[in-house]
Formats: C-alpha cells, sequence, structure tokens
C-alpha cells in the first residue's frame, strides 16, 4: 500500500511516500529554522505561510523521487493534530484537496503517534509491546504502545517540553535557534556536576515531568552571574542542565518499563538526537537488561515518513476521514484519530 503523508504541525514542511508502514520510497522536507532563527523560536504565522508557499512543489518532488505517478498513491495521510493551528490547517486542507482529486481515503494521524512511529522504519523487527517516550519542542511523555494503535498515556510534562527547555536555555546562553544542538555541542566536556540543578518530582504521578523550575534555575544562575559581572563556566552549565533532563527522562522510562513487564523500549522525537541522553538512555537500558530503539538522528525531528508508517496502521484498524476533517492543537495521544476528528 502505497502512502502519500503531509507533516506540517510547526516549523517543517514534510511530504513523504511509505508503502506498507515500514518501507520510505521518498521523504522531503524543507525546514524554516532560518527564517525564525531571528526571533528566537517559531513565529506562527511566518510558519504557516511558508507551508502554503512550498507544499505543492514538495508533493510533487516526492512523487518523482520514489520514481511513481499520482494514479499510484492509495491513500494520503496527514498530520492534524496536536502543532500549531494554522500550520496544520495548511496540510489538512492540502491532503483534503488531494484525497478528492485523486479518489483515495483520507487517513488522520496524529503527531506523536507518528515519532514512535519512526522506530519502524528503523527497526523493522520492531512490534508492540513496549514503553515509548517522545520528547520533542512541544511534547515530553511517556506511553504504553500496547498495540500499533491502542496507545496509552503514562506520564507527562506538566508544564514546559524538554525541547521547550533546550531553546530557551539556549537562547539566555547566547546561543542560535533551534538551541538543541549548540546546547549538546558546548556541554561536551563539560563538568556535569558543577551546578546543582533541580530535579522535579510529582508527588503520586511518577511517570509525570516538570522542567519550568530546571528553566527558570538556569535563567536564574546566568542572570545573577551576568548582575555581579562574574564569568560563568558556559561548558559546565550547558553539562549540568543536559544531565539535569536526562535525570527527569531516562529513569522513568525504565521505571514504566519495568511496572509493564515490558522488554522493550523505543525512543522518539527531536530532543532523542542529544547525545547525552542517548547515552543515558543505552547505559540504563542495558543495567535494566531492556531492548532499547534509538531513532537515527535524520528521524528524530519531524518528517512525513514517521506519519505515512504510522497511517498504514491507522489505516487496518479503520482510520478514515471525509471532507469535514479539522486540524486540533490539542489531542491525547490515547484518542483514535479518526474518532476524535469529528
Amino acid at each position: 500500500m502505497l502512502i502519500l503523508a503531509i507533516e506540517t504541525s510547526c516549523d517543517e514542511t514534510a511530504v513523504a511516500i511509505t508503502e506498507d508502514g515500514r518501507r520510505v520510497l521518498a521523504d522531503v522536507v524543507r525546514s524554516q529554522a532560518d527564517m525564525h532563527a531571528i526571533y528566537g523560536g517559531v513565529v506562527p504565522e511566518i510558519a504557516s505561510r511558508s507551508h502554503v508557499a512550498c507544499i505543492g512543489a514538495l508533493a510533487e518532488m516526492a512523487v518523482r523521487k520514489a520514481g511513481i505517478s499520482k494514479k499510484d498513491i492509495d491513500a494520503v495521510a496527514v498530520t492534524y493534530a496536536p502543532g500549531l493551528i494554522g500550520a496544520l490547517l495548511v496540510g489538512v486542507n492540502f491532503a483534503k484537496g488531494l484525497a478528492l482529486a485523486l479518489g483515495v481515503p483520507l487517513i488522520p494521524v496524529h503527531h506523536i503517534r507518528g515519532h514512535i512511529a519512526a522506530n519502524y522504519i528503523a527497526y523493522p523487527e520492531l512490534e508492540p509491546p513496549f514503553v515509548a517516550m517522545i520528547v520533542s519542542g512541544g511534547n515530553s511523555l511517556i506511553a504504553d504502545v500496547r498495540t500499533y494503535t491502542d496507545i496509552r498515556l503514562m506520564g507527562a510534562t506538566r508544564d514546559d517540553a524538554a525541547g521547550e527547555c533546550f531553546d530557551k536555555v539556549a537562547r539566555v546562553l547566547g546561543l542560535p535557534y533551534p538551541g538543541g544542538k549548540p546546547l549538546d555541542d558546548l556541554a561536551q566536556g563539560g563538568d556535569d556536576a558543577a551546578f546543582p540543578l533541580p530535579r522535579a518530582k510529582i508527588e503520586g504521578h511518577p511517570y509525570d515531568m516538570s522542567f519550568s523550575g530546571l528553566k527558570t534555575a538556569v535563567v536564574n544562575i546566568v542572570h545573577n552571574a551576568r548582575q555581579r559581572g562574574e564569568a560563568l563556566d558556559l561548558k559546565s552549565l550547558a553539562a549540568s542542565f543536559a544531565a539535569a533532563v536526562s535525570d527527569s527522562l531516562v529513569p522513568r522510562v525504565i521505571a514504566a518499563a519495568e511496572e509493564l513487564g515490558y522488554d522493550k523500549i523505543a525512543v522518539a522525537g527531536g530532543v532523542a538526537a542529544n547525545s547525552r541522553i542517548r547515552r543515558d538512555l543505552v547505559r540504563a537500558a542495558q543495567e535494566a537488561g531492556k531492548t532499547l530503539y534509538l531513532p537515527p538522528l535524520s528521524l528524530c525531528g519531524d518528517n512525513a515518513a514517521m506519519i505515512g508508517c504510522q497511517a498504514y496502521y491507522e489505516y487496518l484498524a479503520g482510520a478514515r476521514a471525509d471532507m469535514t476533517l479539522n486540524a486540533r492543537a490539542t489531542l491525547d495521544i490515547h484518542e483514535n484519530a479518526w474518532q476524535a476528528a469529528f
């Protein structure tokens, strides 16, 4: 089954052609990072206009790159939630028009479910059940992946997402946007114990997280040092910050796997590209006797290939949308996409 998939939930415009939930024939992504960098973050209106300007050309490019014709496409899939509402609407409306013109089914896909499916591309042998940790600029959560489409939330951040925290800390340190990689690079060689930073715990909710206090702690350290004219060891501050984020994530996903009795852990999302978090996950999984699935860096960020792969399993489960499909800025991961859409 060939699926043309569209992803426009934030600041990447992406179109892919996938086959049977595992094979990627084409995956094209146009990043907007440069145009948002001068603002220090994503400007929703700019993101939406950029999606409008390039989505048609990217779809044509994906079809050519896959070596197929439009008549070979069996279905169109699209991210419809969660994300920036204006950006999502561009992808949803383009997908509706394309599905109608081609006379093929329209499959709505939850963005976070798509991130989990990135691991199906990288690891064809991976099958549910397993525990998944998804950490990105807009989401940080732990999920029980019971089947390809039965996914239950176990815990999530109560405030900032981990990726958002990385970007804000990078900005206060004077690093470029997006801040994840520059902050990771800065942390190399730093002393991760130099700055005592908080690790939040939420009473009665062992898998929930909080990153706003950590972000505020780093901001206060930097501001206080600047007010006093003191020099800061920025490498060690970055390393201490990365260690604090990792300590907030890794033990929780290991504990979730232990509670459920699963021997498989999958990780996804842009923050999964962080070298400290990846290193700690590998070590913790080995110590706990768990098999760890970490997607390659190319599949950590937003892309349409992951949406196409998840769409295949949503289709098998009966997911269909008609021309009334609308975008949703927020939506729990456990809600069935085709039922929650209306």
